[in-house]
């Protein structure tokens, strides 16, 4: 079937297939923060580059659970987690919620890591989670797994190396 038979142009079409696919790439590479906070976020890997702006260390990135080597990772560079979740507030409706906190951190692709509020409020952790918007200098796109979700603090940086970061939740867990 011809494409002018439908009544469309075939350069018309292309254009409106370029438009479709930067705005997937652009909603790709969005990422939330929601659940427990006075004011969710939602950011862009663009929106990212206007925070104040934090370096993690290279690294070597290794499987968790074999110790084989998969590939040396530059040095990143981006936004803290704690900076973001600060902005955003946390609901602290009874005293001590936040001590409760979880924030689980989710990929497009389902892949999910956990931090608690003393990790990254209380320890040295929280000062080398970064959401990565660029390596050794160079803009990371989706391709690249943009956002990335880093945590310098951690012995093996592969459990907690979450690439195309969708979303940030934060939960207060009940007491027992």
């Amino acid at each position: 079937m011809e494409l002018s038979n439908l009544g469309v142009e075939p350069a018309q079409e292309a254009q409106e297939a370029l438009e479709a696919h930067e705005v997937h790439e652009k909603a790709a590479s969005d990422f939330v923060l929601t659940g427990h906070v006075l004011r969710p976020l939602s950011l862009s890997v663009e929106q990212l580059r206007r925070y104040d702006s934090a370096l993690g260390e290279p690294f070597d990135l290794r499987c968790f659970t074999t110790n084989r080597y998969i590939r040396r990772v530059g040095r990143y560079r981006g936004v803290l987690l704690t900076e973001l979740i600060s902005e955003a507030g946390l609901r602290n409706e009874s005293p001590g919620d936040f001590k409760r906190m979880v924030f689980v951190a989710a990929a497009h692709d389902g892949y999910a890591v956990t931090f608690s509020w003393h990790e990254l409020f209380n320890t040295p952790v929280g000062e080398s989670v970064l959401i990565a918007y660029e390596c050794d200098g160079g803009s990371l796109g989706v391709e690249d797994g943009a956002p990335i979700l880093y945590s310098g603090a951690d012995i093996m940086a592969a459990p907690r190396h979450v690439k195309r970061l969708r979303r940030v939740d934060v939960q207060v867990l009940r007491p027992l």
